[in-house]
């Protein structure tokens, strides 16, 4: 992509996000739910924090958190990598890599990797932090590398996917979706599943790509564009795919949640829902973040809606994370909040971070890392507690629960954010 190219898609992007900023800001509906006390359900213990560096919050950078299962990996936008014990948070190395980082840390086939603001890439041999390989592919990138049998395969914001060579970081092949006039500023992560490559595109569509050669599977559509102005048809998919089994799980912004077939892209169920975090998966369900700030788990099996939490509406919340028999999703002001799984009821709250909480949570055994737009590195652990009696009912929960059969409503009372 030639730089004028490059610099009108950029400007795009950040109109579209200023566009919706100042949407969002002339509307009171929109302000952040007041966080109100509860009776907390789960109690969270901090096992270390420490600090990165600063991970541009006012550039939008796709920063976040990966593990190879040894160490937990961070990146900071002034180019430094590092690793991390997870046990104590004792700094196992960190590399200077000179590059304005946007995108990553991705972990595999020993290498960690991470992409920049000018096209560049850079991958880390995972024990040590030596400096492996740079590779140029000519545009930003805003999200994790996906590494796997000796491929590394990156996004760009132009609408590209370009696979590497995980030895030397020559290029293999590079294939491309068209990008709308008005995007969202961010990317798909793209994800390797046996021989296919997935990710989603600004477009509102999937590509199923062959790892080997790049040449297409499959596409399909989430939800097509839809609305007067160019700021109502946004579709962006700028979250990661989930795959389990033979299913995709895929959420877009202005769209749907939808469950597709992995070998041919056929939809096979779609409910309405906007997101641009993204959702996680356990083996019965979907768990996802919507724009509004909602957080809603849905069978996944059908999509059927099980519990809806209003709590944290417009708190601009994080993907979430699952972690024992809690979810975990951060806020806008730094904000850890652990809703039970089984209900979606409110069961505990930390304040161990002081920015914005943007990159999902990063679960490693019983441990899940968090981090914020501000370089903060938190690591906390949760476990259910007996309720007292006599203490106060817990504040705002479900808005809806539905039996997952579908057949009936279960009677809930609804509470709202103050």
């Amino acid at each position: 992509m030639n730089g004028a190219r490059l610099l009108r898609t950029c400007a795009l992007t950040a109109l579209a996000v200023l566009a919706a900023a100042c949407s969002s800001d002339s509307k009171r509906a929109d302000k952040p739910a007041k966080l109100t006390d509860f009776q907390s359900s789960a109690k969270v213990e901090r096992l270390w924090r420490t600090s990165v560096g600063d991970s541009a919050l006012k550039l939008r950078v796709g920063l976040s958190l990966a593990t190879d299962g040894k160490a937990v990996f961070v990146a900071n936008h002034d180019g430094k990598v590092f690793a991390y014990n997870p046990a104590n948070g004792k700094q196992l190395w960190s590399t200077s890599t000179k590059l304005a980082l946007t995108g990553g840390p991705g972990v595999g086939e020993g290498l960690v990797v991470a992409g920049g603001s000018h096209g560049n890439v850079v991958a880390l041999d995972a024990a040590t932090g030596a400096v492996k390989w740079k590779s140029y592919i000519n545009s930003e990138i805003l999200a994790a590398p996906a590494i796997a049998r000796q491929v590394v395969v990156v996004r760009t914001v132009d609408g590209r996917v370009v696979a590497l060579r995980a030895g030397d970081g020559t290029q293999m092949w590079s294939a491309e979706q068209q990008v709308p006039r008005l995007s969202l500023r961010g990317t798909a992560r793209p994800i390797i599943v046996n021989d296919l490559v997935l990710c989603g595109f600004d477009n509102g569509r999937l590509m199923a790509l062959q790892l080997n050669d790049g040449s297409s599977v499959w596409e399909a559509s989430i939800s097509p564009s839809a609305g007067r102005t160019e700021l109502e048809r946004l579709n962006d998919v700028d979250t990661q795919l989930q795959v389990q089994g033979n299913e995709v799980y895929v959420v877009n912004f202005h769209g749907k949640a939808a469950r597709l077939d992995l070998e041919t892209g056929q939809v096979q169920w779609s409910r309405d829902i906007s997101s641009y975090s993204g959702l996680s998966l356990d083996a019965d369900a979907v768990y996802l973040t919507s724009d509004d700030g909602s957080v809603q788990k849905l069978t996944n099996r059908s999509g059927v809606e099980m519990w809806k939490q209003v709590a944290l509406s417009h708190r601009r919340l994080s993907a979430p994370a699952l972690l024992g028999d809690v979810v975990v999703v951060g806020d806008l002001d730094g904000y850890i909040h652990f809703l039970d799984r089984g209900t979606g009821a409110l069961a505990a709250r930390t304040h161990d971070l002081s920015d914005r909480v943007s990159a999902q949570p990063l679960v490693v055994g019983d441990t899940v890392f968090i981090l914020d737009a501000s370089g903060h590195l938190v690591a906390l652990r949760a476990k259910s507690v007996p309720v007292a009696a006599g203490k106060a009912k817990a504040a705002p929960t479900i808005e809806t629960r539905i039996d997952p059969s579908g057949a009936r409503k279960l009677p809930t009372p609804v509470t709202k954010p103050e």
